[in-house]
């Protein structure tokens, strides 16, 4: 077995593969760019080494950077997590050059499996079914628009070097071919440096279905069985589960089968994942992810098995131990991400000033209140992982769970997550990847504050200890000849609360919306314990200044004491100044000063964390101004177009 191993990744999967080498006794050594300093997987590793500035192209995707670490702290492997470097043929032959064993599959499979096309070309001349479209080597636009017509439309554009939804749209008419392919390939290049597509039938109701096949050196592959991966946004994964709900043991045989073939075809070793989907009995081979993928713990959970350990004794030439004959129990994981789901998924950076992750559940997670998210990296914060005998118990853990996550400083998608596991059709099992777009009220925002997030704000605010003994800083209400009280005005974004409280023994008795309420409770730095009427709860806590966070239930409730004798700030007016929502890369301008636009006509598009957004007018009118240039590094909020009626 290796005596050391450097971890060629960043975040929660770095700090999962640490956790099994240490336990291995193996010395851990950490990769860092400048963002990641101060990162927990970096305070995780026995030792570590910076490789660049905070771009991944400078640091976690720099072959010679990494080889460098390695070979400067001794290490006898590398093991690449997911994402990076991970399905990079190039950066395993380098490994082997170097002497340094790299924890995966060999450069030969990557290749084969890494290139979309190639790879259906090859699971036909293996007997795998796929997915009927085009998967040739020409890219002229002309000719992929011939061949769209001839896949018939709806169709899927893709990248061919790629996966994890970058470079990927669907079509649905022929006339807006051109403009998705146009946004594909861009994406594609920007993501994997390669721009080439691949066009595939779209499938209008599958589930995404995965199988784990794990190989090892002396010609054995196993499958360990299929995980659920319907649940997605932006064709990225959001929970996943195990075993699929509603597969047939026929079925999960047969796809079992399947993925061990594609394996062995391209004389594959190590973890690896064949994906499909399946839709009406039937299942199409979709592409192999030739490294660990975000989800195995589900597939742990299940079978009882470290894969981790599993890859390092694999890598180390050792032969796989006898595998489960069936799942055991159920498990599914959610995604936490930094991210507005309400806002198309944008993802939400800056710091994480409170964090509070469940007990009682799986944590897998590379983040601590004080880091900050950046635009620079994926936006996951941790993932979840429940498990119970069956699945209706693993759901009721999960839901727990994310009931009693708390983020402030970053918006999340945990209440989206909260909505999903509480929906009848998800409850049911067996959903499909459209699942979320047939359901946009699941992505609904409140109007309004629920009123025990209010109550919990305003006794936050009442019951704040006061260090100053003198009777001028006594928040006890006192007024001279009226009744002790306060009156108290709290802001949570385009709504207003206006409660009156006068204090009772130990604690207030407050008006809201014309209800009375008692409340009674304790606070310490980070919650509130507090009785309303007799009901009592536990809400997270966040106090700065005049403002309140609260957290409940999936969401952070930002309350701002307001000044009750301040003017109303004036309403400016709106539209004509389209600014970046997150911080990012200018990739493309598409119009220039001068030209006049329609309402929704793409202007810019921006980068961030390996995703493109496209800006888009917001009225009719004429470009008065350009503030930004292609390749510009842009901040959130910042003007890029001016537009005048």
């Amino acid at each position: 077995m290796f005596r050391s191993l450097l971890v060629a990744n960043r975040g929660e999967i770095a700090c999962r593969v640490m956790r099994t080498a240490r336990g291995m006794g193996i010395r851990t050594i950490a990769v860092y760019s400048d963002a990641d300093r101060d990162a927990r997987h970096v305070a995780l590793a026995d030792e570590a080494f910076r490789i660049g500035e905070a771009p991944p192209r400078a640091s976690y995707l720099d072959i010679d950077a990494i080889l460098r670490a390695a070979r400067s702290a001794g290490a006898d492997a590398i093991h690449p997590g997911y994402g990076f470097l991970s399905e990079n043929a190039t950066f395993a032959q380098a490994c082997e050059q170097a002497g340094i064993v790299f924890v995966g599959p060999p450069a030969s499979a990557i290749r084969a499996m890494g290139d979309k096309a190639s790879a259906k070309a090859l699971m036909q001349r293996a007997g795998v079914a796929v997915v009927p479209g085009y998967h040739g080597a020409e890219q002229d636009a002309a000719f992929l628009a011939r061949e769209a017509s001839a896949v018939g439309f709806p169709l899927l554009i893709k990248a061919s070097a790629g996966g994890g939804g970058k470079g990927m749209r669907l079509v649905r008419a022929a006339g807006d071919f051109a403009a998705a392919l146009a946004g594909a390939q861009g994406e594609a290049a920007s993501a994997f440096g390669d721009a080439r597509v691949l066009l595939e039938r779209y499938l209008e109701k599958p589930r995404h279905i995965e199988i784990q096949v794990f190989a090892d050196m002396h010609g054995r592959c196993i499958s360990l069985f299929e995980r659920d991966c319907s649940v997605q946004r932006r064709h990225q994964k959001v929970l996943e589960e195990a075993p699929a709900p509603g597969i047939a043991p026929a079925m999960r045989a047969a796809m079992g089968e399947a993925a061990v073939a594609a394996a062995r075809a391209v004389g594959y070793v190590g973890a690896g994942t064949v994906e499909f989907i399946a839709e009406d009995g039937a299942f199409f081979f979709m592409e192999m992810n030739t490294r660990l993928q975000v989800e195995h713990p589900v597939t742990e959970e299940v079978t009882g098995l470290d894969l981790v350990a599993w890859q390092l004794r694999v890598a180390a030439g050792e032969s796989l131990p006898p595998a489960p004959a069936a799942p055991r129990g159920h498990a599914i994981e959610a995604r936490l991400y930094a991210e507005n789901p309400a806002n198309d998924y944008l993802p939400s950076v800056g710091r994480v000033r409170h964090l509070r992750l469940p007990d009682g559940v799986r944590v897998e997670t590379g983040v601590r209140a004080g880091d900050a998210v950046t635009a620079d990296y994926d936006p996951m914060l941790a993932k979840l992982i429940a498990t119970g005998e069956d699945r209706a118990t693993a759901l009721r853990s999960l839901e727990a769970a994310l009931a009693a996550t708390e983020v402030a400083g970053v918006r999340t998608n945990a209440a989206l997550l909260l909505a999903i596991l509480r929906h009848e059709a998800f409850r049911d099992g067996g959903v499909d990847t459209g699942f979320l777009a047939r359901h946009p009220e699941l992505l609904a925002e409140p109007a309004a504050p629920p009123q025990e997030a209010v109550l919990a704000a305003a006794f936050a605010v009442l019951a704040e200890p006061v260090e100053d003994a003198s009777p001028w800083s006594a928040r006890d209400g006192w007024r001279l000849n009226l009744p002790a009280g306060r009156d108290l005005v709290l802001r949570h974004a385009e709504a207003e609360s206006r409660l009156e409280a006068e204090p009772e023994g130990d604690g207030w008795n407050v008006r809201l919306d014309g209800e009375a309420h008692r409340l009674r409770g304790t606070l310490t730095d980070e919650a509130v314990s507090l009785d309303i009427d007799g009901r009592r709860l536990r809400v997270g806590m966040l106090r700065e200044g005049g403002r309140v966070a609260i957290l409940r239930d999936g969401r952070c409730h930002e309350f701002e004491l307001a000044d009750r004798l301040a003017a109303p700030d004036a309403a400016g007016e709106a539209g004509g100044h389209i600014a970046s929502p997150i911080p990012g890369r200018v990739a493309r301008v598409l119009v220039a000063e001068g030209d006049v636009v329609v309402r929704g006509t793409p202007v810019v598009v921006v980068e961030a964390m390996k995703m493109e957004l496209t800006l888009v007018a917001d009225r009719d009118g004429t470009i008065t101004h350009l503030r930004c240039a292609a390749g510009e590094m842009v901040t959130e909020g910042v003007e890029l177009v001016a537009i005048a009626d």
